[in-house]
């Protein structure tokens, strides 16, 4: 028998039993708390969905919580808004009747919609909603984003009160105080009562910068001058590049100074310096020129890193330097006005065309040696004097004062008198006819 055989022929051996299999279930961490402490531990948003528990997996909400919800359903009275708890939330229709009518008819059954918590649940279990409050949220965020920001905000005046106006920003009232409207809205402003002083502003467009927001207090200030300066710098930097020397522009006096005035040219400001004003001598802009005042003015200078503009009005005047050689002529007498002094000379202006001013050497106003010119003439004082030179090209006169008696222009003063005589004689001539006095005055 070979060994296979041998195998055949042997009972098989049976394995003993094994032992009973045992499964090591672990309980989850859900299966291990009680009931109570799986409720408060939906409370927390902590149940995760799909375990069999999904009833109670909803986020908690809290009064004073802006939270997105859709609206389920819609009455004449109320709005159901499914803000993801057991119980859907409600929107009065007290609440609804100070909506916009824009969002009022927006709220269709399936559109999302940003609500606030009055109350997390009233005595039917429901959340008390708002949309108005939502949007005042919604505004205070922005607001706090234009403030830190520093951005500016295009608004409307809506209102006022004793201590300046009203500008709506979104749901929110806006206090622009008067200390910070702009002094382009100010100007000509002087009534008393604030009616008068604001009452005419309400509709006009304000562009703002928000400087104050405190929502515990309910405080949102403007100030117009800030975002004025913000955009007047803009403007600026725009209307310098496409200024030119030689432009002629139309632009209104702002402010004025002892040195000259300064014109707005409809974004930045230009300078006319007293120099510029006029042809004759002026003492002070406002001798020729108020605030207020629209006024044509050529640039004569463009300096775009200090970012300044030089202006000139007497150059759109007309130049009595251009007429001067056909009126004037050397070694002629003229009556003239002193204007101002220096330690080397007076200046004086003649009295017929005050456009015209020209220098008394110190040298020319006396026969004897003076230190200063005060000593023989005074500012405001008029005066005989001689024209001694003419110099068109440069714009220059130089006159004298003891040359009006000098003998070497004796005989021409004497022809020029008579002449004068002789013009005085025929103008007052009474008229004749053949000889015969005119009766017809008579």
């Amino acid at each position: 028998m070979n060994s296979n055989e041998a195998a055949l022929d042997q009972p098989d051996k049976k394995e003993p039993p094994s032992e009973p299999e045992v499964l090591n279930v672990v309980e989850s961490p859900q299966q291990q708390q009680s009931d109570e402490e799986l409720f408060l531990a939906a409370l927390d948003g902590e149940v995760p969905a799909g375990n069999g528990y999904d009833e109670l997996a909803f986020a908690p909400i809290k009064r004073g919580q802006t939270i997105k919800g859709t609206v389920s359903g819609k009455t004449d009275t109320e709005i159901l808004v499914d803000i993801g708890v057991k119980s859907e939330g409600i929107i009065t229709g007290r609440e609804l009747e100070h909506l916009d009518n824009e969002i009022r008819h927006s709220l269709r059954v399936g559109s999302e919609i940003d609500v606030y918590v009055l109350a997390p649940e009233d005595s039917s279990g429901h959340a008390q909603l708002s949309i108005k409050r939502a949007l005042e949220e919604k505004d205070w965020r922005e607001a706090n984003e234009y403030l830190s920001e520093a951005k500016v905000f295009d608004g409307k005046i809506t209102a006022f009160n004793k201590g300046g106006l009203i500008v709506r920003f979104g749901k929110l009232r806006g206090f622009l105080p008067a200390s910070q409207i702009s002094r382009e809205r100010l100007e000509g402003i002087s009534a008393e009562s604030p009616e008068e002083r604001w009452g005419a502003m309400v509709g006009q467009e304000a562009s703002v910068k928000v400087i104050e927001v405190d929502q515990l207090r309910n405080r949102l200030i403007f100030s117009e001058r800030a975002a004025a300066k913000e955009i007047r710098s803009k403007r600026r930097l725009s209307l310098l590049s496409s200024l030119a020397v030689g432009q002629v522009l139309t632009g209104k006096v702002i402010s004025v100074a002892d040195f000259g005035a300064f014109v707005d040219l409809g974004g930045a400001d230009g300078l006319i310096h007293l120099s510029e004003m006029a042809w004759e001598h002026i003492s002070h802009p406002t001798d020729v020129l108020k605030v207020g005042d629209e006024i044509q003015v050529e640039v004569i200078a463009i300096d775009h890193e200090r970012q300044r503009i030089g202006l000139s009005r007497k150059k759109l005047l007309d130049d009595p330097w251009k007429t001067i050689v056909n009126k004037y002529q050397v070694g002629q007498l003229a009556q003239g006005k002193i204007t101002k002094m220096t330690r080397f000379g007076a200046f004086a202006s003649f009295v017929d065309a005050p456009e015209i001013e020209g220098l008394i050497h110190v040298s020319e106003l006396a026969d004897r040696h003076i230190h200063h010119p005060h000593e023989v003439v005074s500012e405001g004082q008029i005066v005989t004097l001689r024209v001694i030179k003419i110099d068109t090209d440069n714009r220059k006169m130089a006159l004298s004062l003891k040359q009006v008696q000098s003998e070497e222009y004796m005989e021409a003063d004497w022809r020029m008198v008579m002449e004068a005589v002789n013009s005085d004689a025929s103008t007052n001539m009474m008229p004749f006819d053949n000889g015969t006095p005119d009766q017809s005055e008579s």
